[in-house]
């Protein structure tokens, strides 16, 4: 081995390295962006979560306990009027945490730990959240257990002791998913992710690779117009798609013994249209790139926030707040949302019109803007 010409090999290699800036993105950006982003994202601590309260006793102690719950920063506690609408609340994702105070948590809060009417605390939590929903309730009852000895009580002390000594016991239920099983909350995810990131890579390279055969000058002589150009080329890709969607269903129920709680047509129209969202996304990649391998570059970026601010893997209501406004200009964020509301909590077009909407925007958008890139590559 030569030193001399491998030393020549190696600074032809840097200099052509660092003329393309957007590799050195990809090289300096992308490990600085992941850490930052798991650093926020990865941590367990639970701030700022919606917590929904009904105060069925509106006395001292119940008051002293719901100001407690809101001290620290933890939860951001919103009074309900009934316990009726904490359940409301929590199907419409409004809270993730939900604390009725009984009529008669006062009472029973004299009688102290030992008796039957020991006071009680009702939780309830979206069990959709499987991680999230057991850090929530750790933390409500840590929090209960050290307000114990600041709540007011009064009444005459029993017999052998100083004073009447508190107790609480914390009932708490999970809602959608009792069991806290972590397979339907993935399952329903992985269909936001699969969805958006095979589309993209398929659709990624296909203009570009057009248009270095020069089967894409072909076109442009053609009396096709751009939109024609676009449906042509993301219509077929999306009926594929489509009945890949309905094989996950099926391999999802038989396999693993997860079926969508809600309407399986309505969750396989839905996703057929996000398919479309995700070629449109792949097309403008592809068309925007000069070589195959840019685009591919352009997916691998675009994959990053995928997984980390959509909420496929980690809950964005634990997201610091900057991080949640940002997840929400991805389309896959809405869908998967939409994707858990259906497998978990059965829910149908008009408790999910909001996100259904943005979807419809996001297509929109999209689509409008394809056209106008292969107009100018045209």
């Amino acid at each position: 081995m030569n030193l001399r010409r491998l030393r020549t090999l190696m600074r032809r290699e840097a200099q052509a390295t660092l003329r393309d800036p957007f590799t050195l993105i990809i090289l300096v950006g992308v490990p600085l962006i992941a850490l930052l982003l798991f650093g926020f994202i990865l941590a367990t601590d639970v701030k700022h979560l919606a917590l929904g309260l009904y105060d069925g006793a509106r006395t001292a102690a119940s008051r002293r306990l719901a100001a407690d719950l809101a001290a620290d920063g933890t939860f951001d506690v919103r009074a309900y009027g009934s316990s009726e609408e904490i359940g409301g609340a929590l199907g419409s994702s409004e809270i993730s945490v939900g604390v009725i105070i009984p009529p008669d948590f006062d009472d029973d809060l004299q009688a102290g730990p030992g008796g039957p009417d020991r006071a009680q605390l009702q939780v309830l939590y979206d069990g959709g959240e499987a991680v999230l929903a057991g850090n929530a309730e750790a933390f409500l009852k840590s929090l209960v257990v050290a307000t114990l000895p600041s709540l007011p009580r009064a009444g005459p002390p029993r017999r052998g002791a100083a004073e009447p000594s508190p107790g609480i016991r914390v009932i708490a239920r999970a809602v959608f998913n009792p069991r806290l099983e972590g397979k339907p909350f993935m399952v329903a995810g992985t269909f936001g992710f699969v969805l958006s990131f095979l589309t993209v890579i398929l659709t990624a390279v296909s203009v570009v690779n057009e248009k270095l055969q020069g089967t894409f000058e072909q076109l442009r002589v053609t009396p096709a117009t751009s939109l024609e150009i676009v449906l042509g080329k993301l219509l077929p890709l999306g009926a594929v798609f489509a009945l890949d969607v309905v094989l996950m269903v099926l391999v999802a129920g038989f396999v693993l013994g997860v079926w969508p709680q809600g309407s399986v047509w309505f969750f396989v129209v839905v996703s057929t249209f996000y398919v479309m969202i995700s070629l449109a996304l792949g097309l403008i990649f592809s068309a925007t790139s000069a070589t195959a391998a840019e685009a591919v570059q352009k997916t691998v970026l675009f994959s990053i926030p995928l997984v980390q601010l959509s909420g496929f893997v980690f809950p964005i209501r634990n997201m610091p707040r900057v991080v949640q406004w940002v997840s929400e200009i991805l389309p896959a964020t809405h869908y998967i949302q939409v994707s858990r509301a259906i497998y978990l909590r059965a829910e149908g077009p008009v408790a999910l019109m909001p996100n259904l909407l943005l979807l419809v925007l996001f297509g929109v958008a999209l689509m409008s803007y394809a056209v106008r890139v292969i107009e100018a590559r045209e």
